[in-house]
């Protein structure tokens, strides 16, 4: 019996109230998509299937290099956090996993961790490890590297820490770990940029020796910040010279955010594909940096671009492709609840509206230099609503038809407003 947060009675009753529009709007979708020759129960049937994890520190609220502005009623520890979580997928039935980091969701015993996510329906997605910001009582400091520091004494600490979040999440069922570093400088010549690189990959290589059997790395590259000069895993250029060293069981992370403005993400997308090398996602979006907001919020097309090249990956194939996909996004303003919710509503609709693309007359087209007709035939995908299909395929499977509604209406962070300890002012992220 599963623990449910919001009451299914609830849910119901909303859903109830939704039933009929619903059931006009889809039975409308389904003979426009049938003229096309696209049954739309089969694509509602694959939309229940799919699934986006969300970030355990993403229940909370994030902040600036300024401040943070606390909401009342946000997890404190990792169960808090948990419990969050179980909302979101009991609404949107998109987002069984959950993706923690170490050692903000360090606890004494991880089965019991493991059995407390099973209870809310839950399972646990890629670990992710922390050494770009310093702990209590920690040795060494990594303010000027972690695996790529000039101190060896500190990479070992940092490798260390990696191989302690295997173990973490070997005990919560988890099977990738996805490592991500500050690593890099701020003035010219602080570092060897080419020396900096080989104590990573030297580094790494012991993190990769320690990894189970059926367990994948992710390597996370990222332009800029908090090094503002130079970044040791700048790029996907570098993430993936590294990932084809360290070995068959390492791939490369693609975050829509650690990018140059105006980069090509999906043509990267498609090129680490061809290498073997695309490990997995971490969802967000972007207006001028790596800014971490809500998916889909100001680049929508874009985000339904890569899932384009997710459709023709995964229509052809290499060997291992199985990439892992992740919000990774921060709530400043927001209720970080109904933020996850919208997110994985858009992540989940880009990727419906690519299973849409005719891709028979797009590579007929492509083939023919039919410029015109390759992009009309990828807009009419993008152009398609598919909320009746993302709706019906949520009540289906027990969620709410109207997610914000019947989140509000539950009443559930006033209620963990009163429950809850309160967090204090501070800055930065969670």
């Amino acid at each position: 019996m599963l623990n449910t947060v919001i009451s299914s009675d609830l849910i119901a009753e909303r859903n109830a109230g939704h039933a009929a529009a619903l059931e006009d709007d889809y039975a409308s979708l389904g003979r426009k998509l049938e003229r096309r020759g696209i049954a739309i129960d089969e694509i509602k049937d694959r939309a229940k299937g799919w699934a986006v994890a969300v970030p355990s520190w993403g229940a909370g609220r994030g902040g600036t290099r300024f401040a943070k502005f606390p909401l009342a009623g946000e997890p404190t520890n990792i169960h808090e956090k948990l419990e969050d979580c179980a909302v979101i997928q009991q609404l949107g039935r998109t987002t069984p996993g959950v993706s923690p980091h170490f050692p903000w969701d360090c606890v004494e015993d991880y089965g019991a961790l493991r059995e407390e996510a099973g209870s809310y329906g839950l399972h646990f997605d890629a670990v992710n490890s922390n050494t770009f910001q310093d702990q209590q009582g920690q040795a060494q400091t990594y303010a000027t590297g972690s695996l790529s520091s000039t101190v060896e004494a500190t990479r070992q600490q940092a490798i260390e820490h990696n191989i302690d979040c295997i173990e973490f999440g070997k005990a919560i069922g988890s099977s990738r770990l996805t490592v991500w570093v500050g690593d890099g400088t701020n003035f010219p010549g602080q570092q060897d940029l080419g020396r900096s690189f080989d104590r990573y990959l030297e580094a790494a290589a012991q993190v990769y020796a320690a990894l189970p059997d059926n367990w994948q790395m992710m390597l996370e590259h990222k332009m800029f910040e908090p090094a503002f000069y130079s970044s040791v895993i700048s790029d996907w250029g570098s993430s993936l010279m590294a990932a084809q060293e360290l070995g068959e069981k390492c791939k490369c992370l693609v975050d829509l955010g650690h990018h140059a403005p105006n980069v090509n993400i999906e043509q990267i997308v498609a090129r680490l594909h061809r290498a073997g090398k695309l490990g997995g996602f971490h969802f967000n979006d972007s207006k001028y940096g790596d800014d971490d907001l809500d998916s889909g919020s100001i680049n929508p097309h874009q985000l339904f671009l890569v899932f384009n090249e997710l459709a023709e990956a995964a229509a052809n194939q290499r060997d291992g492709f199985d990439p892992a996909y992740m919000i990774d996004q921060s709530h400043n303003v927001t209720d970080p609840i109904e933020s996850m919710l919208s997110s994985a509503e858009a992540i989940a609709g880009c990727y419906v509206r690519a299973l849409l693309v005719d891709r028979k007359a797009l590579h007929h087209a492509q083939d023919n230099n039919d410029v015109m007709l390759a992009f009309r035939t990828l807009r009419a995908a993008y152009d398609t609503d598919v909320g009746p299909i993302l709706a019906k395929a949520r009540s289906e499977l027990g969620g709410a038809i109207d997610w914000l509604q019947v989140y509000r209406d539950s009443q559930y962070r006033q209620r963990k407003a009163q429950e809850r300890k309160a967090v204090g002012l501070g800055a930065g992220i969670v």
